[in-house]
């Protein structure tokens, strides 16, 4: 039994040929004698010789020349990597999607080339089922007076001027050193792969198109791609680039290429104690400047006091940003063993992976708010130089205690 895909082939010609044949002026006998004429050239035995010593005149390759430099009349190279793994990497490789191998050649064999790059009911070609002389392949192509060896050989012509050891003088070249040697490398553009790249572009765009016309509350996450390039090829003859280049209508997408944007981090992730690794003492310089004024004044007031107390509020109010800024980050990440020295109860406090037990340790807030007031201390004395008099330290751990809620 004819595999679908050729008998559907075969059919979409032949209405193709009725349709182009057919005027509205003929007769019903001449429209009758276009339907037999057409039935007749392509039953399977009839076409299939006639297409077969066609296919010479198309060359079909993974790597077209003409895509380099367009005058090359040759040259074309075909590339399988039967070792290539398929890797969710992400990357659209030689390994990781099934691309069409591409054409070039004469208008005459196109046809050729549409029958062989057929993909049949088992996923393979015909032209990979006539590599492998497969007994599937066999059956398919069997119809009198003419042998299939002779057929299949016809039919592989279309690989036979395929270059495979030798370069052109109007390729890009680079000298690749190997050793104490070099090799001279052929730069070629593999011609599936950049048309499956596009492929998945313009479905990406598509979806992105239909996210945006929803209504509001239906949208859903989409992805875009910007600052893409158009290339084109073969001016208004893409056709005389190759196959798959006519298809895309000579236009394929560039791909921004830019070094990464990196951002500085805003936080530092404490590796031994928050106070010590996040908190910069520097940072908060002017407000301990402040605070020491106030409490060196030679006067003292309720302003003055109040002042004094505003300027640890102040200090520790920027604690609990950074406090915060901290568990903005994915939660776990205390678990690496980059945070190994971190102290336990830090941990549960900085890290959302924790909220449970931070919630239920009574005596976390003891020991963040004696950590505080001992940052504070120590803070103080870098950048004054001097110590807080037992005056001021005992209100500076009141101001601490009645920010508890702020720190849970």
């Amino acid at each position: 039994m004819l595999d679908p895909a050729i008998k559907d082939f075969l059919q979409e010609r032949k209405e193709a040929r009725i349709k182009a044949k057919t005027k509205a002026r003929m007769s019903d006998e001449e429209k009758a004698e276009v339907i037999r004429e057409a039935n007749a050239a392509f039953e399977l035995s009839a076409w299939l010789p006639f297409e077969a010593k066609r296919a010479k005149q198309i060359a079909i390759t993974s790597h077209p020349a003409k895509f380099t430099y367009p005058s090359i009349k040759k040259n074309e190279v075909s590339f399988t990597a039967l070792e290539a793994k398929k890797t969710a990497d992400g990357f659209i490789r030689t390994g990781n999607v099934s691309v069409e191998e591409d054409g070039f050649g004469g208008a005459a064999g196109l046809a050729a080339y549409k029958f062989l790059t057929l993909p049949l009911s088992d996923g393979k070609t015909v032209l990979a089922h006539l590599e492998e002389e497969s007994v599937e392949i066999q059956q398919q192509l069997n119809i009198p007076d003419t042998s299939f060896s002779e057929l299949r050989e016809q039919f592989l012509a279309v690989k036979s001027s395929v270059e495979t050891d030798i370069t052109h003088g109007r390729l890009k070249q680079v000298y690749f050193p190997v050793k104490e040697d070099y090799h001279l490398l052929s730069i070629l553009p593999p011609s599936g792969l950049m048309f499956k790249l596009k492929e998945r572009i313009n479905t990406l765009k598509k979806q992105a198109r239909e996210e945006k016309s929803k209504k509001p509350h239906e949208q859903q996450e989409f992805a875009e791609l910007y600052n893409l390039s158009v290339i084109g090829f073969g001016g208004t003859k893409p056709q005389n680039i190759s196959v798959l280049n006519s298809k895309n209508f000579g236009q394929a997408y560039l791909l921004e290429s830019l070094p990464p944007a990196l951002q500085q981090r805003t936080v530092t992730l404490p590796k031994h104690s928050f106070f010590t690794n996040t908190l910069n003492p520097w940072r908060y310089k002017d407000s301990f400047l402040t605070f020491h004024k106030l409490i060196t004044l030679d006067y003292n007031n309720d302003n003055i006091r109040r002042g004094r107390d505003n300027s640890i509020h102040f200090i520790i109010s920027q604690v609990i940003e950074r406090m915060w800024a901290v568990r903005q980050t994915e939660q776990g990440w205390s678990k690496s063993d980059a945070f190994s020295h971190l102290p336990v109860y830090q941990k549960h406090w900085l890290d959302n992976a924790y909220l449970k037990r931070r919630e239920e340790d009574r005596d976390l807030l003891d020991k963040i708010t004696r950590d505080l007031a001992q940052w504070f201390l120590v803070s103080y004395k870098k950048i004054i130089k001097h110590t807080i008099g037992k005056e001021h330290l005992e209100q500076l751990k009141q101001i601490i205690d009645s920010n508890k809620e702020g720190l849970r």
